[in-house]
């Protein structure tokens, strides 16, 4: 992953980043899986819903979240309309794996676009994001830093 741009001290972009992780991680269990099942796939469909565990939230948390606020401010949307369809890409293939005889070659196919994808958020996106979106889209995204006396209740404005 990315540490050069100081994209990840922004605390949604560092959330997805640390999901990033752990769906790589879970991407390269379920590919040692896939590797040693020998015909048994118990152990690859276990690693295979571990991984969706991870990558459901995750994508719904980019789409209604930085994804909406890149759309609405326009400069990145082509790019994100194209994340999206990755994403729906990846999770057509990951959910419809026949669990009594799966096909692991289109697993393995979407886990490299997985990976490809991952890629272009950390070292493309989040950056540009950073940078194309305002701070007042950052705040919405990060609710716990409003500040004070910007009207949230209690506050001194």
């Amino acid at each position: 992953m990315c540490n050069y741009c100081g994209c990840r001290s922004f605390p949604l972009i560092g959330r997805l980043t640390e999901e990033h992780e752990a769906i790589i991680n879970a991407a390269g269990r379920l590919r040692s899986a896939i590797a040693a099942s020998g015909g048994e796939p118990a152990g690859a469909l276990e690693a295979l819903d571990a991984l969706r565990a991870l990558l459901t939230p995750h994508t719904v948390t980019e789409e209604s979240g930085l994804f909406a606020e890149l759309r609405a401010e326009g400069s990145l949307a082509d790019e994100v309309d194209k994340l999206c369809a990755e994403h729906e890409d990846i999770h057509q293939v990951l959910a419809t794996v026949d669990r009594a005889a799966p096909d692991w070659a289109p697993v393995l196919a979407a886990l490299d676009r997985l990976r490809r994808h991952i890629d272009a958020e950390e070292h493309g996106l989040f950056p540009a994001a950073v940078i194309a979106l305002p701070m007042p889209a950052w705040d919405r995204l990060t609710p716990s830093t409003a500040r004070v006396g910007d009207g949230e209740p209690g506050s001194a404005g």
